[in-house]
């Protein structure tokens, strides 16, 4: 630490403070006057790639870019001898290493002028959670047009069903064909109502204690005898997982989806390869409606493909309604399978670059009556494998 202090000072910072400082999950450094690191805590070591001894090396310009914002919210802090915050910057550099989009808390150290302290918090996570949560208020919005669709548009689709079976009757060869493109048609757009017609469903979830690992081999052996039979399946799971507080039937109907969304963007390649993970990671909370505490997401379950990704400026509305990158598709899957993550109380989240695309799902463990998760090992009442037949997906 330094030692020329302003005489009289504590001195900075003692052993207790940073143990304090380490406990904290978000990156934390304190800048000196001379624009040296003069600390940092583990989360900043980890942030920058550099122990606490090289980073106290260096002055803060070492780590982040030229002319970054940064340094000049530093000087900002010091002028006006009061906090000053900046979003969404771009800190990316070669010694950093990976892509750095953060937001930045700047405040003054009283007893020492001209110290600053810096607090980064990843952008990633609060930004995904917030897409999360947009495209589920998206998705409600389809629930007051859904309950309309099926009202209004059904019953007079039954009658121009009707009316066209009845002209096929009386109708030449050619005439029977465009009879029958009627009724096929209409047959298609009540699908659809069908379709939109979950989001109008505002019971509560029926959920019990549920192995996702069983879950996850149903889809992978209903896949793999099917749409996927040519795709490589990869599963690393996290065999001490505890169950997921789950409705069975609809976890593989959100798995069936992802995966056969995946099997569609690797097409003929020979190469393709879908992987499912599970894993735990505690950290992320999150506040749930009918939820007085914010609830904890540590259950981590991922499906990742080798396809060639999906565009970038589709990501931020991949889960609304109608978001489609298929000729021929509804953009209703993945609304819907955020509805059911949503309604579940977790996240669902998507990172996409060439050859690495991954869906993933937070969702919260299963805790018994009295309070404690249960292991994974202790669940017994999931009924074990399924045969296909009872597959309603």
């Amino acid at each position: 630490m330094s030692d020329d202090l302003i005489k009289g000072a504590r001195p900075l910072p003692v052993e207790g403070e940073t143990t304090v400082l380490d406990a904290i999950p978000h990156p934390v450094l304190l800048v000196a006057p001379d624009g040296e690191v003069e600390a940092a805590n583990t989360a900043a070591e980890e942030f920058f790639g550099a122990s606490g001894a090289v980073l106290r090396r260096h002055k803060l310009s070492y780590f982040i870019p030229f002319g970054s914002p940064v340094l000049t919210l530093i000087e900002q802090v010091r002028e006006r001898g009061a906090p000053v915050n900046e979003y969404k910057v771009d800190i990316s550099s070669p010694r950093i290493g990976t892509e750095k989009m953060v937001d930045i808390y700047a405040s003054p150290v009283a007893e020492h002028p001209g110290y600053v302290t810096l607090m980064f918090q990843e952008r990633t996570m609060a930004e995904k959670i917030d897409r999360q949560l947009t495209s589920r208020g998206a998705a409600r919005t389809v629930t007051s047009l859904a309950a309309m669709l099926a009202h209004e548009i059904k019953n007079p689709l039954s009658g121009i069903r009707g009316a066209a079976q009845l002209l096929e009757q009386s109708a030449d060869d050619n005439d029977r064909a465009l009879t029958r493109l009627i009724m096929e048609e209409a047959d298609r757009i009540v699908k659809l109502v069908d379709r939109m017609e979950v989001f109008s469903d505002e019971r509560p979830v029926d959920r019990e204690p549920v192995n996702i690992h069983v879950i996850l081999d149903h889809v992978k052996r209903l896949a793999q005898s099917g749409f996927a039979r040519n795709i490589s399946i990869v599963e690393e799971y996290d065999p001490s997982l505890p169950p997921v507080y789950a409705n069975r039937d609809q976890l593989i109907q959100v798995f069936l989806n992802l995966v056969k969304n995946a099997t569609e963007a690797i097409g003929a390649d020979a190469e393709g390869e879908i992987v499912l993970s599970t894993a735990f990671r505690p950290g992320i909370r999150l506040s749930v409606p009918g939820a007085a505490e914010r609830v904890s997401l540590p259950l981590e379950f991922c499906v990742r493909d080798n396809g060639p990704g999906v565009p970038e400026d589709l990501l931020s509305y991949l889960f609304d309604p109608f978001v489609t990158t298929k000729i021929n598709g509804t953009g209703l899957g993945l609304a819907l399978v955020a509805k059911i993550i949503g309604d579940h109380g977790g996240v669902i989240e998507c990172d996409s670059q060439p050859r690495k695309t991954t869906f993933r799902i937070l969702m919260p463990a299963f805790v018994d009556a009295s309070g404690v998760e249960e292991d994974a090992g202790t669940e017994g009442k999931t009924g074990g494998e399924t045969s296909d037949s009872d597959r309603n997906d």
